[in-house]
């Protein structure tokens, strides 16, 4: 391009820029009395409440209330609820097949609040409940402020004021966003393998309000990752044949109380789910947890009711506990689920009050109800193959104010308790030797799980303790059981009698509501009419704890005990050798019997093998209760006004006995499983290898590093059993015909090789985690790291090895069997090389 053409395009946009400028001046003579802000800026400034929320809009009032203009969605905020916390709970509403999640599922839950910003911005913050200040008028509370900024999660402009009392935000597209407060979070996401949010296919389905919630339905689309190998995450139908997932979800907005409820301070003593923030006191000398536990609020109608309760009378609260029953729940299994419900009410009646507590039939005509609002609680069921049931709750995090909850029921955990009943009883109730019980059974064993769910959703934990309050020759009285049940709360893991022999007549096998259960609710929901405070309250709930816990039937166990052989999952009586013997004894007769008890005209050999499963499974949780009093150390909750010590160790002629046991029946071959009239009808194999794993990882278990350390640690104390001990009892046990001719069997030899392995790799052991529960009212472990190549373990390992070693060399020259010999000299190879490395 020549330089005059250049010359030519430049005067030109001089000449355009001119008259442009001329222009503006023009304008701006002829317009002078009108507003000079940008039209842009304009737009973002509050119009006329009219203009915004005009005729056509439809308009739903409530706790926030909304408005719909075709395909617009605004929220009107009222001046008194900026500012105020709402906790925001999204489930889904409807899924895919296959993903592993089922509509009615909680997704996520915070806290929330709306915030008038600077100019005319409104915004959404997210409150984490950490830490606190124990007073918000002493300079501490700016303190704690500044260390807890609040995440704005939403910015929206206010597009209108009613009245100087409401502010008009559009939500539209923050709602129909993947906003992860309001949809799946990072994990949720991974896992079913999800990867970019499809707008234009996405929308909001519907916003309706209430006084107290909001709720937010909308469906939302996304890319699902091709397939990968390793392929992490779940591969759905959907994401497979069309490479794309729709969800529905809801997010239920709820106010919470101005003034939270007040907290009752959590007691190890006592078996309640926590909440626990961090609190900073002006006048403290140190930072204090505050640990808090979860329940429902109930309190009497009014002063007068308050007072007939303290005279002992039972009342009404002012507000019951319901929950409703699914409509998409089979009908003949409905009335089950609600009896869990209602049977609760015994327990509450304890605590003061009649009729607290009620399952309902969900209402399926009224449509202003939504399973997925967060106001109602639900039982909610799931076509699902999954075998369990679980049951959560949604709380007030400043105070532990139980709000609701959706307990999950899955249709599969009907196979569960099946097995469970067939396992545990078949020997003594002839209702459950078939492979389809009866609906009244199958119901009544439904009551059974829906009361121990909905006892979770009341804030009650696991009690694994409960059941060891019960002698073992009492679970065989058929009086007493009629009485008390086999376990003193439905909140263990202690699902059936099976310690019940045939000819004891004992028919009542089933948990039920007990008395631990009855003083927890007691506890947790006890109304003190006088009580000023919390500290008040704690006063009385003490002088009730330490009388209380001098019934070992009121006594809670903590199911996450490291090391106390009282707190296990599904065992029973306070003595697990004996009991573990009984049940032994009961699948003994079970077995056999599976061929006729599983049959089924032109079926498989399938529910046999599901069966014979189980019944190993049984004969396992028999191994690790006994196994759990070797080392085991007694933990109990303790405060300076209780007599007694917090630790004890579990004396030794138990732990001998339990070792006893394993030797007798573990590390002794259990040729009892090796039917062949079960195994030539579901296995190919003799259960050589199946015995061998069965011992190894028995082994495995009793020889872990924590377990020795325990030993190691209580057996400076006199008396005290010892780890040397218990390695010498073993191998005593399994080496017991080592020197003489008789022909090792490969079951034995299997063992021997384990055993020695086992004792080679404690030559060079590595660091394990020894975990204890610390003392005091509190959650969480203890946690200290000990090297055990420090530690007398590769010591005793070798000294055993020497003994081995010696005895086999002298057993392979009596031996007259071909492969005892060889076994023998290869364990003196493998120790020579283990304690003489080349």
């Amino acid at each position: 391009m020549n330089k005059l053409k250049l010359m030519g395009i430049a005067l030109a946009l001089l000449v355009t820029g001119l008259n442009a400028q001329a222009q503006r001046a023009k304008d701006k003579g002829k317009d002078d009395k009108t507003k000079t802000t940008p039209a842009a800026t304009d737009d973002k400034k509050p119009k006329p409440y009219k203009d915004v929320i005009t005729k056509k809009a439809l308009t739903k009032k409530g706790m926030i209330t909304v408005h719909q203009l075709d395909d617009k969605w605004y929220f009107e905020i009222a001046d008194t609820l900026l500012n105020r916390e709402i906790i925001s709970v999204t489930r889904y509403s409807k899924t895919v097949a296959g993903c592993g999640q089922y509509g009615g599922e909680q997704i996520n839950s915070q806290v929330i609040k709306f915030e008038k910003g600077p100019g005319t911005k409104m915004f959404i913050r997210s409150i984490s409940y950490v830490t606190t200040s124990a007073d918000s008028t002493k300079p501490m509370f700016q303190a704690v402020k500044n260390s807890n900024s609040e995440p704005i999660i939403g910015s929206f402009d206010i597009k209108a004021i009613r009245k100087d009392t409401s502010y008009v935000i559009e939500v539209t597209d923050y709602f129909n966003s993947d906003n992860q407060a309001f949809s799946l979070s990072p994990g949720a996401k991974q896992q079913l393998r999800l990867t970019v949010f499809q707008k234009e296919r996405s929308y909001i389905n519907k916003i309706s309000s209430f006084p107290q919630n909001t709720e937010i339905r909308t469906v939302k689309t996304y890319d699902v990752a091709p397939p990968t190998v390793p392929s992490p995450g779940v591969l759905t139908a959907a994401g497979m044949d069309v490479g794309v997932i729709t969800l529905e979800l809801n997010t239920s907005m709820i106010l919470l109380p101005k003034v939270p409820m007040r907290r009752r301070e959590f007691d190890a003593r006592v078996g309640f789910f926590a909440n626990g923030l961090t609190v900073y006191g002006e006048e403290s000398k140190q930072v204090k947890e505050d640990v808090f536990a979860l329940r429902w609020k109930l309190e009497p109608k009014n002063a007068a009711d308050a007072e007939k309760q303290k005279r002992g009378e039972l009342i009404e609260p002012k507000k019951p506990i319901v929950y409703y029953i699914d409509p998409a729940t089979p009908v003949k299994w409905r009335k089950y689920l609600k009896m869990g419900v209602d049977d609760w009410n015994v327990a509450f009646e304890q605590a003061g009050w009649k009729n607290a507590i009620r399952g309902e039939y969900w209402p399926e005509k009224d449509t202003t109800m939504s399973l997925e609002d967060a106001r109602f609680s639900v039982i909610r069921y799931f076509a699902s193959d999954v075998q369990n049931a679980y049951g959560p709750n949604v709380h007030d995090p400043r105070s532990g104010e139980i709000l609701e909850s959706h307990i999950g029921w899955y249709h599969n955990v009907m196979r569960l308790l099946h097995d469970w009943y067939f396992v545990q009883t078949a020997a003594v109730d002839q209702r459950s030797r078939k492979n389809t019980i009866d609906d009244e059974l199958m119901g009544q064993l439904i009551r059974f799980v829906s009361s121990h769910e909905v006892g979770h959703t009341l804030g009650l934990r696991h009690n694994f303790g409960a059941s060891s309050a019960t002698p073992v020759e009492m679970l065989r009285n058929k009086e007493y059981c009629e009485k008390n049940g086999h376990t003193s709360s439905i909140m263990d893991y202690a699902r059936f009698n099976y310690v019940a022999q045939p000819e004891d007549g004992v028919t009542d096998l089933f948990p039920r509501i007990g008395d631990y259960d009855k003083w927890a609710i007691k506890w947790g929901y006890s109304y003190f009419k006088d009580a000023k405070s919390a500290a008040d309250e704690k006063k009385l709930l003490n002088a009730m704890t330490v009388e209380a816990t001098k019934d070992r039937r009121k006594c809670f166990g903590t199911e996450i005990s490291p090391c106390d052989p009282r707190y296990q999952s599904e065992d029973l009586s306070d003595n697990s050798v004996k009991a573990s013997e009984y049940g032994l004894k009961n699948l003994q007769r079970i077995l056999p019997n599976l061929p006729e008890w599983t049959k089924e005209e032109g079926e498989s050999y399938r529910e046999l093998s599901l069966m014979y499963t189980e019944v190993i499974d049984q004969f396992r949780n028999y191994i690790r209760h006994v196994t759990k009093n070797v080392g085991g150390i007694y933990d109990t909750p303790k405060t300076y006004d209780m007599a007694g010590e917090s630790f004890e160790v579990v004396p030794r002629d138990i732990q001998k006995n339990a070792v006893g046991f394993l030797n007798a029946n573990v590390f002794t071959t259990p040729t009892w499983l090796l039917d062949p009239n079960v195994l030539n009808k579901i296995k190919p194999e003799a259960g050589v290898e199946a015995v061998k794993a069965l011992q190894s990882a028995s082994l495995n278990n009793l020889l872990a590093g924590d377990r020795a350390v325990r030993l190691m640690e209580t057996s400076i104390k006199a008396g005290n059993y010892s780890y040397d001990e218990l390695v010498t009892d073993l191998r005593t046990n399994i080496f017991s015909d080592i020197k003489t001719p008789k022909a090792i069997d490969i079951y034995k030899r299997n063992l021997q090789k384990v055993f020695t392995d086992k004792l080679i790799s404690q030559l060079k052991p590595e660091q394990v985690a020894v975990f204890t529960i610390p003392p005091g009212i509190g959650y969480g472990f203890d946690i200290r790291m000990v090297d055990l190549k420090q530690t007398d373990m590769p010591s005793i390992a070798r000294a055993q090895l020497e003994l081995i070693k010696a005895d086999a060399k002298a057993g392979a020259v009596v031996a007259t069997d071909k492969l005892t010999k060889y076994h023998l000299n290869d364990l003196v190879q493998r120790i020579d090389l283990a304690l003489n490395p080349r």
